[in-house]
């Protein structure tokens, strides 16, 4: 599938891993970060040091305007966005359950479920057109382990899965698949702080006896954008070891 690939939040963590892979199948990759340029700037040197193409791009993707913007920026330097991830996310602190407040949800919400929807309007007249494109959302199997202490969170990554469930449906007659990749905790930079113990006590549970990598999961993400998902759709894809195996 010609076309290039938006990665939001993509100057670190999951997301730069996604960029650098997607990269590497020869993809022109957008980096979109917020607010500091210089982590995207490296990713960006990264793909483009390994033979790639890559651009990074500035824009809150929880702003209707800034989304416009980015995606005009992007179609212009990069060509037209045949892959839309959307994997942008912010603070999730951890708040008892009778402490959470509507703004709680609201903050969550806000990331997984507005910005995408604001991203697939902005992309999806354009892969109509083209006749297909892929969505490929970035869940948490925090849903199903109902995880204490992330009510509001949990409540807005189920949000996510029913977005995906239904926007593939309605948009799968312009050839557009629409799935969902759920990683089980994945360490990457903001994790840097959690004690050992903490990280311990989660492998334990893992049936594979490990933690999972970054690149695990963009290998993931670089399958659904592959042709050989592409009769996939509606899917959520849990990448986790096993953690939850009932």
């Amino acid at each position: 599938m010609d076309g290039s690939v938006l990665v939001t939040g993509a100057s670190r963590g999951l997301g730069a891993h996604i960029a650098r892979r997607l990269a590497a199948d020869g993809r022109p990759v957008a980096v979109n970060y917020l607010p500091d340029p210089e982590d995207a700037e490296r990713v960006v040197a990264d793909i483009r040091d390994a033979g790639g193409r890559a651009a990074a791009f500035r824009a809150d993707v929880t702003d209707e305007r800034d989304v416009s913007a980015l995606v005009a920026a992007v179609e212009a330097e990069l060509g037209p966005v045949a892959v839309l991830i959307p994997n942008a996310t912010g603070p999730q602190p951890l708040i008892d359950a009778i402490d959470v407040t509507w703004q709680d949800h609201l903050d969550q919400l806000t990331f997984f479920v507005k910005s995408p929807t604001l991203l697939m309007r902005a992309v999806a007249p354009g892969m109509r057109a083209r006749g297909g494109g892929r969505i490929i959302q970035i869940g948490s199997d925090a849903f199903e382990r109902a995880a204490p202490g992330m009510s509001a969170y949990n409540a807005a990554k189920g949000a996510q899965i029913s977005l995906t469930r239904t926007w593939a449906r309605e948009l799968g007659p312009w050839g557009i698949t629409v799935n969902l990749v759920a990683p089980g905790w994945i360490p990457v930079e903001r994790h840097a702080q959690v004690p050992p113990r903490y990280l311990e006590e989660y492998r334990r549970a893992v049936p594979l006896g490990r933690m999972g990598t970054p690149a695990e999961i963009a290998d993931v993400v670089a399958f659904l954008a592959s042709d050989g998902a592409r009769f996939i759709t509606g899917e959520r894809i849990t990448v986790n070891g096993g953690h939850t195996i009932d």
